[in-house]
């Protein structure tokens, strides 16, 4: 009889406490296999031993956590073009939690975005049919299609006082993910954008502040990682180590301790010590909530937005023999001062809603300058430049930027 390694593990084994243990495991075993040839024999259909061990890993790993999973050939290559900023899709970064579908963040200038798709969106049907119960490579599965064709979402969205439903129906397209975006806002803040956290997210980012600071020093700068779902953790941990130049950025905590880390910043590698404001919001996860995490505990930027997703553990890609491989979640992030990101999320500073600005800070109010045959400056203009984007519809940006100028003045005064 040929042995396999648990029988052989079973043999090995000499103390008595290692050989109850033993036994329990070879219990199972025992009942696992019973099951599966009972289904083998007895099942109304066919079903072929490949379809049937499928079946019992996925099952195994739906039973650990939503972001545990089983990878085919196809899904492992996906993974890897999505961390290179290009694939197919409707665009949106998902959970399945309690077996539906729950959008993390939509990606930006995606099919998802530009159709209204929010983070936390429950998606409840696909082109009619109710998805529920179904693993994350299902989900993957149903949503994938050809480029150019079409797909009808039904989503569930809750808000503070009410639940609504919504029919979306968006073009599959190429995904171009553009990890950073950046702009200048009057003539001494600086924007900057990070929609994912990619292998060249840090190289970029670099650029970006290079080039706003080219025409003049920057006295502020606002890093807005809202619905951003996250990333490499490398790309998480060198964006940080450009605004920190001392101390934990982040720390990961293993089953096994000799494999959990503690990753630092250095300050050869520190880029800016201007004044800070990090945009947040519920779409924020991962890897975004590692950069604000690490900046809030070292007190070196302010929060502004809303509580963050909460996503705080580690998964790692595993090759398997068979050219599928294993996502496993192997440890949890720590922020500095030691909070577990994990279901709790990162808290902002100053919490303020979305949405336009409030018309009594802004838009209702008389100034000189709409007054008939008012004087012109003469001097050197300090507008906001809104070319990008209309200020007034972005309350949280807002409220960053005048933050930003009260500092300003505030240090005047020193």
């Amino acid at each position: 009889m040929r042995i396999g390694p648990l029988m052989l593990a079973l043999c090995l084994v000499t103390t008595p406490a290692a050989a109850d243990e033993s036994g329990r495991t070879l219990d199972a075993f025992r009942t696992f296999v019973e099951v599966y040839e009972r289904i083998r024999q007895q099942y109304v259909e066919v079903h072929s031993d490949e379809d049937l061990m499928q079946y019992a890993i996925e099952g195994m790993l739906g039973k650990l956590d939503p972001h545990s999973g089983y990878l085919a050939p196809a899904d492992v290559s996906d993974l890897r073009q999505s961390t290179s900023g290009e694939f197919g899709g409707i665009g949106i970064e998902m959970d399945v939690v309690n077996g539906l579908i729950e959008v993390i963040a939509p990606i930006d200038d995606s099919p998802a975005a530009l159709a209204g798709i929010e983070a936390r969106d429950l998606i409840t049907h696909i082109d009619g049919e109710v998805i529920r119960d179904v693993s994350l490579r299902e989900a993957i599965e149903a949503l994938r299609g050809p480029i150019g064709s079409t797909v009808t979402l039904g989503i569930l969205r809750a808000t503070d006082d009410r639940s609504e439903r919504l029919e979306v129906s968006l073009e599959r397209a190429i995904i171009r993910v553009t990890s950073v975006r950046s702009q200048r806002y009057t003539n001494d803040v600086g924007y900057v954008r990070i929609s994912q956290f990619q292998r060249g997210t840090h190289a970029d980012l670099i650029k970006a502040i290079t080039a706003l600071e080219a025409d003049a020093p920057l006295k502020g700068l606002i890093l807005d990682l809202r619905n951003n779902p996250g990333g490499i953790l490398d790309a998480a941990i060198e964006v940080s180590d450009v605004f920190l130049d001392t101390g934990t950025i982040v720390s990961t905590e293993s089953r096994d301790p000799m494999e959990s880390q503690n990753y630092t910043a250095r300050p050869d590698t520190t880029l800016v010590r201007i004044p800070l404001v990090v945009l947040i919001n519920g779409g924020s996860a991962s890897a975004s909530e590692i950069v604000a995490g690490a900046l809030q505990d070292h007190d070196r930027a302010v929060l502004i937005g809303s509580p963050t997703f909460g996503k705080g553990s580690v998964q790692t890609i595993l090759p398997l023999a068979n050219q599928y491989a294993l996502k496993l979640t192997t440890a949890r992030y720590f922020t500095p001062n030691g909070r577990s990101i994990q279901a709790q999320g990162i808290l902002p500073t100053i919490a303020i809603k979305a949405g336009p600005v409030s018309s009594d800070l802004e838009t209702e109010r008389v100034r000189e300058a709409d007054l008939p045959k008012h004087l012109e400056n003469g001097g050197p203009s300090e507008r906001l430049d809104t070319s990008a984007e209309d200020l007034r519809e972005d309350n949280q940006l807002w409220q960053a930027l005048q933050l930003l100028a009260s500092a300003r003045l505030l240090n005047q005064g020193r």
